[in-house]
């Protein structure tokens, strides 16, 4: 089959290989994916470039869409012409996603709803689901004010349409006046350009003084300082999924505690099976209603799989990054 590996870390140009690799064959439990469309995140990029390698080759990307071509014993061969979207392909396991064909336990591919597409079954298994997590850690949102950090970010876009979806009023953050309509259309009421706004500040001025009750974190070592300056109401919610520093960030003990502030600190890789199942169902239950927009901010073949790592590195381009396989 044809693939694109890395047999060590570095830059996308000096590392990356693209040709053919043995087929894989599935195993007990497992199935086999021909893949579709496969999906680039952030942590792809980083993974190839810095996280030790477990294998002497390996496959990136977790997520795709495809359609399940074979089946190992113990599995329902009903499944056989299945339309799957993919998590975790290549989390803890060489394989992943930048190729023709994935092999994988059957449960890491969920079948597709027949009206979604596999461009965004792609979107799912790091950015829907990190979404999804996100915003279901804090708690009861109806009514209340949530600030989404990188409101037109490939997560964030996620979890502004899922906040808006469970009746909070979203508050975004955002880099550029060119990501203010992306952010608009995921429901976003306000936004706030954290480049040239005091975003502590204008939470304040657009919660009458009070803060926003949940904030939906991409970068705690910057989000951190909002709780200094107040931009969490009392008994407000942090659930938050990364960090752009790779150091220790401070924690403000003083405020959180005389506040009574909660933060929740997850993996999305790294979900427990109670949590796995529960957001699965239900992030499949929004897909089949229609009401996630789902945006592609560029695609590339799989012979342009160095260009796709870089267009997501440079972080310029709205929407996921996507891979067409051939």
């Amino acid at each position: 089959m044809k693939a694109a590996w890395y047999e060590k870390n570095g830059e996308a140009r000096e590392v990356m290989i693209v040709g053919e690799v043995p087929t894989p064959v599935a195993g007990p439990g497992e199935v086999r994916v021909r893949i579709a469309v496969s999906g680039v995140n952030p942590s792809d990029v980083k993974s190839r470039r810095a996280r030790p390698l477990n294998a002497k080759q390996i496959i990136p990307h977790s997520d795709a869409g495809g359609v399940v071509e074979s089946v190992g014993v113990g599995v329902s061969a009903s499944r056989i012409g299945q339309r799957v979207w993919i998590w975790n392909g290549q989390w803890q396991r060489p394989m992943g996603t930048a190729a023709q064909y994935i092999v994988l336990p059957e449960a890491q591919a969920v079948e597709l709803p027949a009206n979604v597409d596999f461009d965004a079954a792609a979107c799912m298994g790091i950015p829907g689901l990190t979404a999804f997590e996100a915003v279901r850690r804090l708690g009861d949102i109806k009514g209340k004010n949530v600030l989404v950090i990188g409101a037109a970010s490939a997560v964030g876009h996620y979890a502004a349409q899922m906040a808006t979806l469970k009746g909070a009023r979203v508050i975004g953050t955002v880099g550029s006046e060119a990501k203010v309509a992306h952010a608009r259309a995921a429901g976003v009421t306000d936004t706030i350009n954290y480049k040239t706004e005091n975003v502590a500040q204008r939470v304040k001025e657009l919660t009458a003084g009070k803060g926003v009750d949940g904030i939906v974190d991409m970068d705690f070592s910057t989000t951190a300082n909002l709780l200094r300056e107040g931009a969490l109401a009392s008994h407000g919610t942090v659930a938050c999924y990364g960090s752009n520093s790779a150091e220790d960030t401070a924690v403000p003990f003083r405020i959180m505690l005389t506040t009574t502030l909660s933060l929740q600190f997850f993996l999305v890789y790294d979900l427990t099976p109670v949590e796995r199942a529960f957001a699965l169902k239900e992030l499949n239950a929004m897909l089949a209603t229609g009401h996630l927009i789902h945006t592609v901010g560029a695609r590339y073949s799989l012979d342009d799989i160095v260009a796709a790592h870089e267009a997501v590195e440079q972080g310029h381009l709205i929407g996921n990054v996507v891979i067409d396989i051939k």
